[in-house]
């Protein structure tokens, strides 16, 4: 399962290889991958861990896993707009140190980041857990207590007003912070059976989850 996974082999090459029917490999692929999500942290969890572990904030930020394009109108609403690409959003939360903690449900492509936030309840998570999060552009306005803010993004230049010097500062130093997070999404997608996955949302959530279990066991070891 490993090797279809990590370097997107083909079933039939398997099947090949071991004497037994291409359906058998795939049956077996679905039940370790279903195994293996089920084991996939809950975001309340997830954060009460970081919490426990006497963390202060985690990362947030959200990436478009690319899908097959298909045909019809039931296909249209993974269309990404942003990067101009078919497939499904999905939110991942990452300590201090860039390390998957939390991977949510797969939206669709068109869907924004911050209606994906809203959907999960990320700000309530946060704050019942006692913790902060760092976020970029895509999150602004999703915290709505300006006074007691849990989600920390950076500074967006408008017409009317342009950054002062303090905000670029204060910009550089979120970006450096949130730099970790990009490391996290790239050993998620290191697994090469996600450089274009075809299945629909339900059964990519499935396989998201489950291969974040196996790269957090891989760092564990």
């Amino acid at each position: 399962m490993l090797a279809v996974l990590r370097h997107d082999q083909r079933l039939a090459d398997m099947a090949g290889g071991n004497a037994v029917a291409v359906s058998t490999v795939r049956r077996w692929v679905k039940e370790a991958i279903g195994l293996l999500a089920v084991r996939a942290p809950r975001l309340d969890r997830a954060l009460r861990k970081i919490a426990r572990s006497g963390g202060v904030v985690v990362l947030l930020d959200g990436t478009l896993v690319r899908t097959i394009r298909r045909t019809g109108a039931d296909n249209r609403k993974n269309f990404s707009g942003k990067h101009k690409a078919h497939g499904l959003l999905f939110l991942a939360l990452t300590d201090e140190k860039g390390n998957l903690i939390w991977i949510s449900a797969a939206r669709p492509g068109r869907s924004s980041e911050i209606t994906a936030a809203r959907h999960n309840k990320i700000t309530g998570r946060l704050r019942e857990a006692g913790l902060g999060a760092l976020a970029d552009l895509g999150f602004v306005g999703l915290d709505e207590d300006p006074d007691d803010p849990v989600v920390i993004t950076r500074r967006k230049a408008t017409r009317n007003h342009r950054l002062t010097d303090a905000e670029k500062e204060a910009n550089h130093l979120l970006n450096r912070e949130r730099a970790a997070v990009e490391h996290g999404f790239a050993n998620l997608k290191a697994w090469r059976f996600l450089t274009k996955i075809r299945m629909n949302a339900r059964h990519a959530t499935t396989l998201l989850r489950a291969l974040l279990v196996l790269a957090n066991t891989e760092i564990r070891r």
